[in-house]
């Protein structure tokens, strides 16, 4: 039986607590704003707009003292334009302390590109911390390619609000 498994409403308050682990980890612990209830809604709300896999060993594989819950992915649908079909846009892969090293980052992450080929989609795409060499080591040990030419951009807060403002012509 796989240790993947589809994550639940009862499954929100521990995805929650890994978020902030993993700000935690990503030396960045006061940036998490959301709360159960904001994932919740975005997870399973009237209007959803991302899913969640959770990583949870059977009783006999896990660490004495280990929360059951070992790890999660959360993402979502993109689409490319270049290829004409959807894929996935993997935000969140987790795994907690107790059990890196385990196999169980590599079911979620396998778990994921069957997703992506079942959904007939052309690309599971994320980021990560150029500095987080065990993540790097472990997306290139499944053959990914990084964009160093891509770079990620963001427009939120206060440049959002004045993106978001009408602009005239030579302003």
């Amino acid at each position: 039986m796989s240790p993947v498994r589809s994550a639940t409403p009862a499954d929100v308050a521990e995805i929650h607590a890994m978020v902030v682990e993993l700000a935690e980890y990503e030396r960045d612990p006061d940036a998490v704003r959301a709360t159960p209830a904001d994932l919740h809604a975005a997870l399973f709300g009237p209007r959803p707009v991302a899913e969640a896999i959770i990583a949870e060993p059977a009783p006999s594989h896990r660490p004495a003292g280990a929360p059951a819950i070992a790890g999660h992915a959360v993402f979502y649908e993109t689409f490319s334009t270049w290829e004409g079909r959807p894929g996935i846009w993997l935000e969140d892969l987790y795994v907690r302390p107790a059990y890196r090293g385990t196999g169980l980052g590599a079911a979620l992450f396998s778990h994921l590109a069957r997703l992506v080929i079942a959904r007939e989609g052309a690309r599971l795409e994320w980021v990560a911390l150029d500095w987080n060499t065990p993540a790097l080591d472990f997306y290139e040990r499944f053959g990914a390619r990084r964009y160093g030419q891509w770079p990620l951009h963001r427009l939120s807060g206060a440049a959002l609000d004045a993106a978001a403002e009408p602009h005239r012509p030579g302003k």
